[in-house]
């Protein structure tokens, strides 16, 4: 679980903006991709971002 106070100060590496928690993901609303979090770290790299599913 990411701690409140590390995801509020959290952005998009590829937009710089605003990224929700959603289960095991960090979600760019903008970008419409998700970065995902393994064994409880964000791996918030460009390159890793995943395209959000419709």
């Amino acid at each position: 679980m990411i701690d409140k106070e590390l995801l509020e100060i959290l952005a998009c590496p590829k937009c710089k903006g605003d990224i929700r928690l959603e289960g095991e993901k960090l979600i760019c609303d903008n970008c419409k991709v998700y970065y995902p979090i393994k064994d409880g770290i964000p791996i918030m790299l460009i390159d890793e971002a995943k395209p959000l599913e419709e």
